[in-house]
């Protein structure tokens, strides 16, 4: 683990044990946004001073001595404090649905809860019905949710919460009565992984959405069946893909939470439902500035009473997410964006990159390595989708586990891409390239032949356990190499399965904006590498970024919905984006050194 995440994680815990014994919010929100920060930080923090570290947004003085605390040490005395004060158990009570930090010390002092163990036998023995405002329905409901946490530790990937989240939309779209349905919380704002799905729903029969949301297909168990919310446990499935991915299917299900709202509250609705919650928080924070007050229901002039929505007070705004906004003196927000990252200080709405923007594919594969498609279905697919380019990249030799070409091969390869350049005419553009191994010195897989493709893919696929100076020394080395267009997936990383590269982001992107080579972000929903903090690290270093389905199958094509969300969250336009660039445009970068 790097240190800048092991730091993050550490103010983390400091932030949820704080909340735990009812510590001042403040200093709660403090450090849970400052471990935020740390995490997106590109540089080693370890390596910055005092005043650097207060320039990070909400790094502040106290923050940047434990930032130091734990270079010089090797841990934080505060956090070993509370540790010392609060069993560790209590922060897995904490994630159970339905038990907030005031609950939970309440468990925690009246009847002895340290661990999720604790918790379920004063459920068995009904001594937690003793607690205030603790009634069956409520004890239920926890017990459900408890068993469903045991059952489901691990976060989804978002290519395998996405069609899960479409069949459930549908589903209820087609419920008589249904007027408005839309997915929200973390799949809307395109995190690279989802805990659970939030589905909203707007309909003239409540009662028949209730009940097709805890029947439908697929549901094992209903945790909730309220008048406004739902919660089930939904059986998921995946193709198992290139990774075997049914293992990361947490036990084979995923929790859904349906909620039912007013039409009139559909836009505040959805925007407090999609998050996040620090983005939230300072949305209140706004609101009461201005005299407002800010809910699920509406944005409503603030007259000092609780619940304004329940008293027939009318909001200022509520039935769209732009008109609350608007209200706050705030430009439309994309919900990519909408993490607390600085978004708020936006004059207006910046102009990010969509899926249409899209008009070239520069890193595919086909059956002459590890892909599933021939040379002619590839190009098809890719004019298909309205493509002006394609580059077939298959793997170069040291590659072997991937069936990579030799020197031989890739020449035979070349002849058969200049015959369908003349079977496909003008409709697209064919690129003779390859995907060439980073080796772990630095130095390219076949480099003599290199001058003879149209398009590099540079990729590190080996090595990947190497010391971060070294791993950044490395792919430096390929991306000052004169004729590299492209880094691929620069990390190595694999979502839930190894960390990958530790790299001085910084310093890549500086020589990759001095050598004009774009960082790819691979939309495989498996890697989204570059991920959406090194893009926006990327933009605002200047340097060009690709954007690639990494074609194996038909189907990968789809997965650009995912690079595109990584990129939007990162704060990516179009114009940064070497995938966007017209047919002339991109052939002249494409062309540039060679």
């Amino acid at each position: 683990m790097s240190f800048n995440a092991d730091l993050a994680e550490r103010l983390d815990t400091i932030a949820r044990l704080l909340e735990l014994t009812g510590a001042n919010r403040f200093r709660v929100n403090a450090f849970a946004k400052a471990a935020r920060s740390i995490e997106k930080e590109t540089r080693d923090v370890s390596e910055l001073d005092t005043g650097e570290l207060t320039a990070i947004d909400g790094v502040g003085k106290g923050v940047a001595e434990k930032v130091h605390e734990l270079r010089d040490t090797g841990t934080i005395g505060e956090l070993d404090e509370l540790l010392s004060e609060i069993p560790q158990g209590l922060l897995e009570v904490m994630e159970i649905q339905g038990l907030g930090p005031k609950t939970v010390r309440q468990l925690w002092n009246e009847l002895g809860v340290t661990s999720r163990d604790d918790l379920k036998r004063v459920i068995d023995d009904g001594s937690i019905l003793g607690l205030p405002r603790m009634g069956q329905k409520t004890v239920d409901n926890i017990s459900k949710a408890l068993s469903f946490a045991a059952k489901s530790s691990a976060r989804l990937p978002i290519g395998i919460a996405w069609p899960v989240a479409q069949r459930i939309v549908e589903a209820m779209r087609a419920v008589k009565g249904v007027k408005q349905v839309e997915a929200a919380g973390s799949l809307r704002r395109g995190r690279e992984t989802i805990g659970d799905l939030d589905v909203l729903v707007v309909s003239d029969d409540e009662e028949a959405v209730r009940e097709a949301f805890c029947t439908m297909e697929g549901v094992t168990d209903v945790i909730a069946r309220g008048e406004t919310k739902c919660s089930v446990r939904l059986k998921i499935s995946a193709d198992t893909g290139r990774w075997n991915i049914a293992r990361d299917l947490n036990d084979g299900a995923v929790g859904v939470d349906l909620r039912l709202v007013p039409e009139r509250s559909f836009g505040a609705a959805l925007m407090y439902f999609t998050g996040s919650k620090d983005h939230n928080v300072r949305l209140r924070e706004r609101a009461i500035k201005q005299g407002l007050t800010l809910n699920e229901y509406g944005l409503f002039k603030d007259d000092g009473e609780a619940a304004p929505q329940s008293r027939g007070v009318a909001p200022v705004a509520s039935a769209e997410e732009a008109d609350v906004y608007a209200e706050l003196g705030l430009p439309w927000l994309a919900a990519e964006l909408r993490e607390d990252a600085g978004e708020l200080g936006l004059d207006e709405a910046p102009s990010l990159i969509a899926i249409d923007d899209i008009k070239s594919e520069l890193h595919a594969h086909t059956t002459a390595s590890d892909g599933r498609m021939e040379l002619d279905e590839l190009v098809q697919g890719a004019i298909d989708r309205g493509f002006h380019t394609i580059a077939v990249t298959d793997h170069s030799r040291s590659s072997v586990q991937a069936n990579g070409l030799s020197v031989e091969r890739l020449r035979e390869q070349r002849v058969q891409i200049e015959d369908a350049r003349e079977r496909f005419g003008d409709a697209i553009a064919i690129l003779c390239g390859s995907e060439v191994d980073i080796l772990a010195d630095g130095s390219l897989d076949y480099d003599d032949v290199l001058a003879q493709l149209d398009v590099v893919v540079a990729s590190p696929h080996a090595a990947l356990t190497q010391d971060g100076p070294t791993a950044t020394r490395r792919l430096l080395r390929a991306i000052e190499h004169p004729l590299v267009h492209v880094i691929g997936h620069p990390t190595g990383r694999l979502i839930n399965r190894r960390p990958g590269l530790e790299l001085a982001m910084d310093e890549l992107i500086g020589a990759a904006r001095e050598h004009g080579v774009a960082l790819e972000i691979n939309s495989h929903w498996m890697r989204l590498d570059l991920r959406d903090t090194h893009v926006r690290a990327a933009v605002e270093g200047g340097a060009l970024i690709a954007i690639d389905c990494d074609v194996h199958a038909p189907d990968d094509f789809d997965n650009l919905r995912f690079g595109v969300a990584t990129a939007r969250r990162g704060g990516l336009s179009g114009e940064g984006c070497v995938n966007t660039w017209d047919r002339t445009r991109l052939s002249d970068w494409i062309r540039k050194d060679r």
